[in-house]
């Protein structure tokens, strides 16, 4: 290994393992943030898989961490229109428009926190509009690497903070991920250098996880939700940037 690829190991290595611990922390933003840091690494193609390999053992060590306040139905839900989805987006990302599909995402997740700040009492969404959020975001997920402030809006109007929030989230996103890479594999994207690069940042990600969990259960409810609106503007900002 030469040493413009240990630099690149390196710089990939502290990024995931900062974004890692902010997604322990907020739930989600990792893999918006992360993106266009492996873009400039490595290109947007091969960027896309390589995150999602990374958020593999991001989300599931979230998972194992909050394990026992998980809301499986939830889950459930959300799977049945992630999954498929998250196939169909795969195998369409070596042809897509991404750009004009990143400006209206961000957008929207500014759109939702004006939103939630003139209507701070939502209506809870049943537990079967999960699957619509689902299959939104398994979608633009498999063509973006990661839309984990899309989902961000419907969790926190359900009712979940905290550790329920996160490792809610982490398992629904840990099954579409998974469909993700059946997808990638079959369009031929999963190279060596991915598969590589996806083992070798996986330390970092899960320390990264772990040091994030020591933090969340510090942080209130109100703080909590604070920081997961600052998360959603700031990727929104980044999706209208063209990041």
């Amino acid at each position: 290994m030469n040493a413009d690829t240990l630099g690149t190991l390196a710089a990939a290595s502290a990024a995931a393992f900062a974004l890692a611990w902010l997604s322990a922390v907020a739930g989600f933003g990792g893999g918006v943030l992360l993106l266009p840091v492996f873009t400039a690494l490595f290109g947007l193609r091969m960027a896309v898989p390589m995150l999602t390999l990374t958020q593999l053992s991001s989300n599931g060590a979230r998972v194992w961490f909050n394990r026992r306040d998980l809301n499986w139905p939830l889950v459930g839900w959300f799977t049945l229109g992630a999954a498929p989805c998250a196939v169909v987006g795969g195998l369409l990302l070596a042809h897509a428009p991404l750009e004009p599909l990143k400006r209206i995402l961000g957008v929207f997740l500014i759109a939702v926190v004006l939103w939630r700040r003139l209507n701070p009492y939502p209506r809870r969404p049943a537990d079967r509009t999960f699957a619509a959020v689902g299959a939104a975001s398994g979608l633009g997920s498999a063509l973006l690497g990661s839309v984990g402030p899309l989902t961000a809006p419907f969790f926190l109007a359900y009712g979940l903070t905290r550790a329920a929030y996160i490792g809610t989230e982490a398992a629904s996103a840990l099954i579409m991920h998974t469909s993700k890479i059946a997808a990638y594999g079959a369009g031929s994207l999963l190279t060596r250098t991915v598969l590589l690069y996806g083992v070798a940042l996986t330390p970092a990600t899960l320390l990264g996880a772990w040091a994030g969990k020591k933090v969340v259960g510090r942080v209130t409810d109100r703080v909590f939700v604070i920081l997961v609106e600052i998360g959603l503007v700031a990727a929104g900002v980044l999706f209208l940037l063209g990041f």
